[in-house]
């Protein structure tokens, strides 16, 4: 197909799509002529994935570019797959993580991992990013908000084993490496959005209104 026809089955405008092949996010197609390519379903296919992980998952264009170079580095390694869409969505920008309170708290995740005998990379970043939070929580005074940090290692747990159950079970491996990709980059927007509702529904349950309030739709004109 020509770059209009992808564009249209896509509905990505023509010059994302020349930007994403310049960028190196989508693998140039077979010259036709001078200035003409063509495009298989392999282009519309990573098309869809891009736009995924940017328009959905809020990653950065360097970075789905570097989720899609890990595709085709790593097709047979999914824990190298995994590190580099959970780099995707991690926060760039790093507290300090010198003070004894940070360290006391990365001791506690620690201490976590080891309790329930998780098999984890010991300098995993994503040990550090859980620190972060506790001690940012500390320093607001707001320890409470994770004393059950327990039950957000339950519920991780009991989703992380559902999420890979249903990628093992995918017996094409490309097709399995992206599911890998998607589960980690798109699933951490669906969890997001879906404890956002949960917040909403437990906030108006325990502080007794009895039905959800009408709200206006903010994408629509009243």
């Amino acid at each position: 197909m020509r770059v209009g026809e992808l564009s249209k089955r896509s509905g990505v405008p023509i010059p994302t799509i020349k930007y994403y092949l310049r960028e190196g996010l989508l693998p140039a197609g077979a010259a036709t002529a001078a200035n003409q390519a063509d495009y298989g379903d392999e282009h519309l296919r990573r098309l869809l994935l891009i736009r995924a992980l940017i328009d959905v998952g809020g990653v950065s264009v360097a970075s789905a570019r570097e989720v899609v170079t890990a595709l085709g580095t790593y097709a047979d390694d999914p824990l190298e797959l995994l590190g580099a869409a959970q780099s995707a969505v991690t926060p760039r920008h790093r507290p300090d993580r010198e003070t004894p309170e940070w360290q006391a708290a990365k001791q506690r995740v620690l201490d976590l991992i080891a309790a329930r005998g998780w098999l984890v990379y010991p300098l995993s970043p994503s040990i550090d990013l859980v620190a972060d939070a506790l001690t940012a929580a500390a320093s607001l005074g707001a320890t409470e908000l994770f004393d059950n940090l327990g039950q957000y290692a339950d519920s991780a747990a009991s989703l992380a084993a559902a999420e890979v159950r249903t990628v093992l079970e995918r017996p094409d491996p490309a097709a399995r490496m992206e599911l890998v990709v998607l589960g980690t980059v798109l699933g951490e927007a669906l969890f997001s959005a879906l404890r956002q509702l949960a917040h909403q529904h437990e906030s108006a349950r325990q502080i007794g209104i009895p039905e959800a309030p009408p709200q206006k739709n903010p994408g629509i004109a009243q």
